[in-house]
């Protein structure tokens, strides 16, 4: 399709664009080669009348267009002015032929009434085994898969969870950006804040929340008080004073997506200490290419996506336990790498984002050479 042709992209997300750089972003800023992008966050709370405040487009090529809502105001409410901001949106940039791109159910109720030339439901997660979940996320989900035009899943186990409620279901796994994590191969400057803690080090970077082991973490920090845990990101949906302390223990918080190759050079052992529940059921953790392309061995609990195909291809060790993750990583600290770097290299050039993109742009591509140009949107919904 001629990029003159390409319609806008409209993508709704629970995520904030300047939260953690993940699946969104890497996705988006390749689509806003060829045509707009627009990215529609969810509310922030201020003084004053309802107003979107849209950002120039950033160095990304995306136009993060964030609402503003007066607090105290109820679900209705809050839904209908989200819906007059996003139709404000569309009429103060000129968006009249648009891909409707959804990260979150939860946002067809302020976005049903819009007609697109095509819906795309890029599910990533499964947001209903979240802590703090809204009870209505599966019904409006279901209606989602029925409004797509096109299903994508960002693991084998979403797949396997989708393929059966959608006729156009296709699996895109994690890709990495090779060139920006294998410069962790490289010596590079230390950060200030990781120089001054001994070795070993052994670090995971990424969001700190429920889906975590925290009694893993504290087992295995207990157990061989000489190495040190280092993790690199926000902490979010759990009390900070729920994390296991001590002293071989070291939090560093978030970091630039840029940021992240100078700490993984300076570990070790890369870890996924990952709780086994309905939170982690269906995760498929983009750090595990990552961590394989800054050169690191893996740790990580038997996440389904993890074990298939990293477990299985000796690209990782699975561990559940305290002791199995100690003995784990000392069997790593033993090792020559040299094998399992050229496994990696191997795998991991099969999928990069761009390759991702491209499978995605041509999938896109297929549904709108079909797809009708809609009507106006709609009015209120009854």
């Amino acid at each position: 399709m001629s990029p003159k042709r390409r319609p806008d992209v409209v993508c709704f997300s629970h995520l904030r664009w300047s939260f953690v750089f993940q699946r969104p972003q890497h996705l988006l800023s390749r689509c806003a080669r060829t045509r707009r992008v627009f990215f529609f966050e969810e509310p922030v709370w201020s003084d004053g009348p309802p107003r979107i405040e849209a950002a120039s487009v950033d160095r990304h090529g995306v136009r993060v267009v964030t609402p503003h809502l007066p607090s105290g105001l109820d679900d209705a409410r809050i839904h209908a002015l989200q819906r007059d901001l996003v139709d404000d949106m569309l009429d103060r940039f000129g968006i009249d032929d648009h891909v409707l791109w959804y990260y979150t159910p939860m946002a067809l109720l302020f976005s049903r009434h819009l007609a697109a030339r095509a819906v795309v439901y890029d599910c990533m997660d499964e947001l209903s085994a979240f802590a703090g979940a809204p009870p209505a996320l599966k019904h409006h989900e279901a209606e989602l898969l029925r409004r797509a035009d096109v299903v994508f899943t960002g693991g084998r186990s979403l797949y396997e969870s989708k393929r059966a409620l959608h006729a156009n279901v296709h699996l895109l796994p994690s890709s990495v950006d090779v060139a920006h994590f294998s410069a962790a191969r490289r010596p590079l400057a230390p950060p200030a804040d990781q120089a001054t803690i001994p070795g070993p080090r052994l670090g995971y970077f990424g969001v700190i929340d429920e889906r975590m082991d925290l009694d893993l973490i504290a087992g295995v920090a207990a157990a061989r008080p000489g190495w040190h845990l280092v993790f690199v990101g926000p902490v979010v949906k759990i009390d900070p004073a729920s994390l296991p302390r001590a002293p071989n223990i070291h939090y560093l918080s978030k970091k630039t997506y840029e940021e992240l190759p100078a700490y993984l050079a300076g570990w070790d052992v890369a870890l996924l200490p990952f709780a086994r529940n309905e939170a982690t059921r269906f995760i498929s953790p983009t750090k595990t290419p990552e961590y394989l392309a800054g050169g690191k061995p893996v740790v990580s609990t038997s996440i389904r996506d993890v074990v298939r195909p990293y477990g299985e291809l000796g690209l990782a060790r699975i561990a559940d336990t305290a002791g199995d993750f100690v003995a784990a990583v000392e069997a790593y600290l033993a090792e020559d790498h040299a094998a399992r770097l050229a496994r990696a290299d191997a795998l991991l050039a099969q999928g990069s984002w761009d390759a991702t993109w491209s499978k995605i742009e041509k999938l896109l591509d297929g549904v709108l050479m079909v797809a009708r140009r809609p009507a106006a949107r709609q009015g209120a919904d009854v």
